[in-house]
């Protein structure tokens, strides 16, 4: 009776996650259209849009450190994650009413900030399947976040890059998603 229930919770948490992961690439994809639509111009818009990004962010990852299938490692990664996007949705709100480079500077140091945990929480995860595409993801939201930092201290004052790198990430949680789905296939009794 153990064995079915642990299997039927474990089964359940996948679905849910893989929910999860197809919302935050709808997300991905909305937000991105949205910050280009605002045409990266200072003023509320941009500091909404700015502000909200890393609150889903949060949001999303704070449901994963609630799930008990979680290990403790992966928590710990996890929590970190949280805490860092939290604090970067009250810097980018901050750096959006100094200018665009600000915003790169805080949105550079980000990346690298959680795409190291989203990495780390990526392998320790490896052998529930679907988690290739978010080491991938991770990896490449520390390079990027260093390319936006650059950016940043250069000066720059174009914001695009930024709604291509969502889109990116958001194409990661769909592939993580698909992923999760035939992996759920192939494990079903």
């Amino acid at each position: 009776m153990t064995i079915t229930t642990e299997a039927t919770s474990r089964s359940t948490h996948e679905v849910e996650l893989r929910r999860l992961y197809l919302g935050r690439f709808a997300f991905a994809l909305l937000w991105a259209a949205s910050l280009i639509l605002a045409g990266g111009s200072s003023g509320p818009a941009l500091t909404l849009l700015l502000v909200v990004y890393p609150l889903v962010d949060a949001a999303a990852v704070l449901w994963q450190v609630r799930n008990r299938h979680n290990g403790q490692g992966a928590r710990i990664a996890q929590w970190i994650n949280v805490l860092v996007s939290v604090v970067v949705a009250v810097a980018l709100g901050w750096a959006s009413t100094v200018s665009i480079a600000t915003v790169l500077v805080v949105w550079g140091i980000w990346a690298v900030g959680s795409g190291l945990p989203q990495l780390v929480t990526a392998v320790r995860n490896r052998h529930r399947g679907g988690q290739v595409p978010q080491m991938l993801s991770g990896g490449i939201s520390i390079l990027a976040g260093g390319g936006f930092l650059a950016q940043g201290v250069q000066g720059a004052s174009e914001i695009g890059g930024v709604a291509g790198y969502a889109v990116l990430g958001g194409i990661f949680f769909l592939l993580s998603g698909i992923r999760l789905g035939l992996f759920a296939r192939r494990t079903a009794p």
